[in-house]
């Protein structure tokens, strides 16, 4: 193929035209992603692919791939997964925290059959919701050493499964912790058992284009998992779009620390890097959760000469306060996304560190990444231009999308033919509703201005109201529920809950706090607070108002916030489909303090000066 085809000039907004004059087809992209890494072995077999710490602690003694090594693993684990009958329509699940093998495995599952990542923080329940509608009959996990939770959870969803594969932490020696026996299940260590596996070659038939790659599951307001379905094409189409950004050549270092159960940390840290032949350095296992990785990571951007990395507006936050103790000038920008950017982030970490923050946009949806940024031509207000060959319109003011990357449907069962597929109402005409309320400009900008559907994000996690309001309404006394996010300094958002209970009740909302914390099913989306109200907002046709009690909630927030201003009052108001504050001070307040205050929040708003009255 054509160099000039496969890496058009794109390091600016006026490249979008052009790029687009040429048919995506004639591009020459790889038709899977077994084929981008067999594409990335072949021409680059002794340069580092991935480096794996064990921890941020031990963060010079990474455990490192080449791409010819990790081609060859992946060989080995797929045709483990063969030997095992895991077929092309057959999903593979993967619960375990980011380690070595986890990537190895996560490719291996791609080629052999459908990669089922999942969250394993997620209630048991849920996790076996999730493996009975994938129909995973294989389960790679991770052991006693790597995450002893994990592994209590995964002994316990044995059922309908073949075998259960283990994995060990990043680096591990010495002998590993004898596994049980299980009646009908196969039980190794996945390494173990791969080792005499054929590694120059798949024995099975590559992926094509069109087959399905992975079952991502996502949040939704039905509080039912859905599992998005990505096709081969749709994953490595969104890692070229990303890969083809001029600002990276083949020596760039892209450091990742986002779970692999997210698409980010696929399309973004693991298959863009592929098409240039770019090392990865991994975090340990609990990522961007380990207190240690902050104090350590000036050290390790300078050790690895990292170029460019991709997190979540709350770990900007936090590196805005880590002393600058390292040469970091190999860093050129920081990706941001998942959640809204508040611009005292964004000011503190650029002023911290002169490294540009880019904001982008994507959803698990439309695969990942569905809008850029870029440095020398920052758009504020904006989420980033569309990415190419991606077309997005506003529909009644909700942005949606229609490409290469949109997915095919959530999965909805299966039948002799296979797996079936249905988009659930999020898919009309190949065009995606995204859910999200946007403006989008001549030049391909998208301007968010608020979400329509009800997703509650913290730390760039997605929360199904849903979890929070079933378990509410389980209590005898209340009589209705709904769950919103409240703006929050660290996480961006975080869930809270209005109810209403049954006359003459003698619940407390404490009570009720302590019940939604015992019975809420996933640790992230327990409540902070539960109001009891009279009557929760509804619209003039009776349905919820959720951006009623988004207005509440925001007006306490921001009244906390600014508890330390003398006089000042609070208001909102809901405004094109957002919310938005009015702060009023007297006039001799300081501005700058009331301005610092509400800059570390992602909320609009507006501030009022009033004469003091005596």
């Amino acid at each position: 193929m054509s160099a000039d085809l496969l890496w058009p000039r794109y390091d600016s907004p006026a490249d979008l035209a052009a790029i687009e004059a040429v048919p995506l087809a004639e591009r020459g992209l790889p038709e899977s992603t077994y084929a981008l890494l067999t594409r990335a072995a072949t021409l680059w077999p002794d340069r580092t692919a991935i480096s794996v710490l064990p921890e941020a602690a031990r963060w010079q003694k990474p455990e490192s791939r080449t791409f010819a090594e990790l081609l060859a693993d992946v060989h080995r684990y797929a045709n483990l997964l063969r030997r095992l009958g895991i077929r092309r329509a057959d999903a593979v699940a993967l619960i375990a925290p980011n380690c070595a093998e986890l990537i190895t495995a996560t490719l291996a599952a791609q080629l052999a059959g459908v990669a089922a990542p999942v969250n394993g923080a997620l209630s048991r329940s849920h996790i076996a919701e999730l493996l009975h509608r994938s129909g995973a009959r294989v389960l790679i996990t991770a052991g006693p050493e790597l995450a002893p939770e994990v592994w209590y959870a995964a002994r316990h969803l044995a059922d309908g499964l073949d075998a259960i594969l283990v994995l060990r932490p990043t680096g591990a020696t010495g002998a590993a912790v004898p596994l049980p026996v299980m009646d009908g299940v196969r039980v190794g260590y996945l390494s173990e058992l791969a080792v005499a596996e054929g590694a120059v070659a798949f024995a099975g038939e590559p992926p094509q284009s069109t087959d399905l790659a992975a079952f991502f599951h996502t949040g939704g307001t039905t509080g039912a998992p859905k599992l998005a379905a990505h096709t081969h094409g749709n994953e490595v189409a969104d890692a070229w779009m990303l890969a083809a950004n001029s600002l990276f050549d083949t020596d760039s270092v892209i450091f990742g620390a986002l779970p692999l159960f997210h698409v980010n940390a696929l399309v973004v840290t693991l298959l863009a890097p592929l098409f240039k032949g770019q090392q990865v350095v991994w975090a340990g296992p609990l990522g961007y959760r380990d207190p240690s990785l902050f104090a350590e990571f000036w050290r390790i951007v300078e050790h690895y000469r990292i170029s460019s990395m991709s997190a979540v507006p709350t770990v900007y936050a936090t590196l805005a306060l880590a002393p600058v103790d390292a040469d970091i000038s190999s860093l050129r920008f920081a990706m941001v996304g998942a959640s809204p950017l508040p611009a005292a982030v964004r000011a503190n970490f650029e002023s911290h560190t002169g490294v540009p923050l880019l904001e982008g946009y994507g959803l698990t949806e439309a695969t990942c990444a569905s809008a850029r940024s870029f440095p020398d031509a920052p758009r504020p207000g904006s989420v980033g231009q569309r990415l190419p060959y991606q077309r997005m319109k506003v529909v009644h003011g909700v942005l949606m999308i229609s490409g290469p990357t949109v997915f095919p449907g959530y999965l909805a069962g299966r039948d002799v033919d296979g797996y079936v597929l249905d988009g659930m109402g999020k898919l009309v005409d190949g065009w995606l509703d995204t859910g999200d309320l946007a403006d989008v400009d001549d030049e391909g900008f998208v301007h968010l201005s608020g979400r329509a559907k009800d997703l509650i994000i913290r730390g760039g996690h997605n929360i199904d109201p849903a979890l929070i309001e079933d378990a509410l309404l389980a209590h005898p006394q209340v009589t209705a529920a709904g769950a919103v996010g409240r703006p929050d300094i660290h996480a961006g958002e975080v869930p809270v809950v209005y109810v209403t209970v049954v006359p003459g009740a003698s619940v407390t909302e404490e009570d009720l706090l302590a019940w939604a914390a015992a019975r809420v099913p996933e640790r992230a989306a327990v409540p902070k607070a539960v109001t009891v109200l009279d009557a929760l907002p509804v619209t003039a046709v009776g349905k919820p108002f959720k951006l009623g009690l988004r207005a509440h909630a925001t007006r306490r927030a921001v009244t906390d916030a600014l508890a330390a201003i003398r006089g000042a009052e609070v208001d909102t108001r809901i405004e094109d489909g957002s919310v938005v504050a009015t702060v009023t001070i007297p006039a001799a307040c300081d501005q700058t303090a009331v301005t610092a205050a509400l800059g570390a929040y992602a909320v609009r708003w507006n501030l009022r000066l009033t004469e003091e009255v005596s």
